[in-house]
C-alpha cells in the first residue's frame, strides 16, 4: 500500500521535545520533518517589534537536532511561519540559527527560503483592484491601514512550499503559513490527497496535544495513505483516541464541519475516527471543496502607543467590596490631574483579577469575592515616558486612596515586585486582517534558494 510519513517533532518550534520521542519517530523512517513555527495567537506584538515569541536558544536547540537528523537521513526539513509571525525579520531569525547550525555540524544542503511579507504597494494595489475584502467582523481595508502598517504577512498555502520541494530544497525556512500546508507539501507533490493530506497536516501541526495527556512538546507521527491517515503517538506516556483527536480536529475553528484555507476548505462531514491501537487512530472520509478563487489571509499590526503596568495585591475586605467606586474615582484622579498638560490621548485599565472566582459559581451566597485581589493597572499612551508617568500616579493614588470605612492609611496596596512598575514597551494592534484574492497562489511567495557547502553559504557572508 502506498504509504507517506510525517514526523512533527513539536507543536511550535522552540516548545521542545524529548530526543526519545524524537528518535523513535526518526526509527519509522519518516518521507519529512515539519514543524511548524508561529501563530498569530500571542497577538500583534510580535509581528510588529519583528522578535520572535519562542526563545531563540530553545528555537536553536529544536532545529539542532531536527536539521542534522534530517540531513543524515536524507530527507527534507520545512518549518512554517518561522520566527513566530513570518515577517521578512523574522525569516532572518532563523536564517542566521540554520547557519550556525550548519558551520557547527558541516553540514552540506540546499536550502530555501520562503517570502510572506507583502510591500504596501501590492497591498495598495489590489485594494484598488476590488481584490480584498474583511475577514470577519472588521472593517473594510483603508489606505490609512495600509500607511499606518508596521508589517504585512499573508498566509501561503501548499504551493510554494511544493516549489522548494521540486527544486531540491532540503531545508525550508517559511514565511507565515497556512499551519497544515507545512505538513502536506511534499505529500500532495508525491500524489496524495490533498483533502487527507491538509487533514492529517492540522491534527499534526500542534504534535501531541491531540493525544492524552496532551503536550505542545512532544512528538507526534502522521502515516498518509491513499483513502485514509493515522496518527500515533511517539512516546509511552500519550495515547491518541478518536475522541482526542477529533475534538483537536475542531480546535481553533468557528464551523465543526468546514475548515477554511487558501483556495478552498475541507469539509468534514462523513469523516470518521477510528481506533486502530492503543495510541494510534485512523480518519478517513475527509473532502477538500475548492472556493470560487484563491484567496489568502492578510495579517498586518500598526504601532498604538507604548505601555506600562504595574501589580499589586489587595487583602482589604473593605475595599475590595468598594473595589468598583475607587477604581472610578481614581481613574477620575488621574484625568484630572493631567488636565493641562499635554499627555494627549492614553488608556488607563485597572484589571481586577480573583473578585468572586470560586464563590461566584453559588447564586444564593451574598457578597461572593475573593478573599484577596490582584489588580494590574495599565496605562498605554503616546510615548513611553507619558505611560509611565500616568501609570506611576494611578498606581500612588491608588495606593493612598482613601475610601469610606478604611482603617489603616498605611497603604491599600501590597507590591510583589521593586520596581513596582514595568515598562512594556511598544504596544501594536491588528489592523489588516483580511483575505485578498489572488491569480497565483505562488506570486507573492517567492522562492529563493541557496547552496551550503560544509556549513558555509557565500550568499549569507
Amino acid at each position: 500500500m502506498k504509504e507517506f510519513r510525517v514526523l512533527s517533532p513539536s507543536a511550535i518550534l522552540g516548545y521542545g521535545f524529548p530526543k526519545e520521542s524524537f528518535e523513535e519517530g526518526m526509527k519509522r523512517h519518516p518521507d519529512v520533518i515539519a514543524c511548524d513555527a508561529g501563530s498569530s495567537d500571542p497577538g500583534p506584538y510580535y509581528l510588529g517589534a519583528g522578535i520572535s515569541f519562542t526563545d531563540v536558544a530553545a528555537v536553536k536547540r529544536d532545529l539542532s537536532i531536527m536539521i542534522p537528523a534530517a540531513i543524515k537521513a536524507g530527507i527534507p526539513v520545512i518549518v512554517g511561519t518561522s520566527g513566530g509571525s513570518g515577517a521578512t525579520p523574522h525569516l532572518e531569525i532563523n536564517r542566521r540559527l540554520v547557519m550556525e547550525i550548519a558551520e557547527e555540524h558541516h553540514l552540506s544542503f540546499k536550502y530555501a527560503e520562503i517570502s510572506a511579507e507583502f510591500d504596501k504597494e501590492t497591498i495598495r494595489y489590489n485594494l484598488k483592484e476590488g481584490r480584498i475584502s474583511p475577514l470577519g467582523p472588521v472593517p473594510e481595508l483603508t489606505d490609512k491601514d495600509i500607511d499606518e502598517a508596521v508589517h504585512i504577512v499573508a498566509q501561503m498555502g501548499e504551493e510554494p512550499y511544493m516549489e522548494a520541494l521540486k527544486g531540491g530544497a532540503q531545508v525550508i525556512m517559511a514565511g507565515r503559513s497556512y499551519d497544515p500546508a507545512v505538513f502536506a507539501s511534499l505529500a500532495i507533490t508525491k500524489g496524495f490527497d490533498k483533502a487527507l493530506a491538509l487533514h492529517m497536516g492540522k491534527i499534526l501541526e500542534c504534535a501531541a496535544i491531540c493525544a492524552l495527556p496532551g503536550s505542545g512538546s512532544d512528538c507526534m507521527f502522521g502515516y498518509l495513505y491513499e483513502d485514509h491517515f493515522e496518527v500515533e503517538t511517539l512516546s509511552p506516556a500519550r495515547k491518541c483516541t478518536t475522541l482526542s483527536v477529533a475534538a483537536h480536529t475542531l480546535y481553533e475553528k468557528s464551523n465543526p464541519y468546514l475548515l477554511p484555507g487558501p483556495g478552498g476548505r475541507l469539509n468534514l462531514h462523513n469523516t470518521t475516527f477510528k481506533q486502530v491501537a492503543d495510541n494510534r487512530v485512523a480518519i478517513a472520509g475527509t473532502v477538500f471543496e475548492p472556493t470560487d478563487g484563491y484567496f489568502i489571509k492578510l495579517e498586518g499590526v500598526k504601532n498604538t502607543g507604548y505601555r506600562t503596568i504595574a501589580c499589586a495585591g489587595c487583602s482589604d475586605p473593605i475595599l475590595i467590596s468598594k473595589i468598583d467606586e475607587v477604581k472610578e474615582d481614581v481613574r477620575a484622579r488621574v484625568e484630572d490631574n493631567f488636565r493641562d498638560m499635554d499627555m494627549g490621548d492614553f488608556f488607563l485599565d485597572f484589571k481586577i483579577y480573583g473578585r468572586g472566582a470560586v464563590m461566584s459559581m453559588f447564586p444564593n451566597i451574598k457578597n461572593a469575592t475573593g478573599e484577596e485581589l490582584l489588580i494590574i493597572i495599565e496605562c498605554v499612551a503616546k510615548t513611553q515616558s507619558i505611560a509611565d508617568t500616568i501609570c506611576s500616579f494611578a498606581r500612588s493614588t491608588f495606593l493612598h486612596f482613601g475610601y469610606p470605612g478604611r482603617i489603616s492609611t498605611a497603604g491599600n496596596l501590597a507590591f510583589p515586585f521593586s520596581p513596582s512598575d514595568a515598562h512594556m514597551g511598544a504596544v501594536y494592534e491588528f489592523n489588516v486582517y483580511h483575505l485578498m484574492k489572488v491569480d497565483d497562489p505562488k506570486q507573492y511567495f517567492p522562492v529563493t534558494f541557496h547552496d551550503v557547502k560544509d556549513g558555509k553559504c557565500s550568499d549569507f557572508d
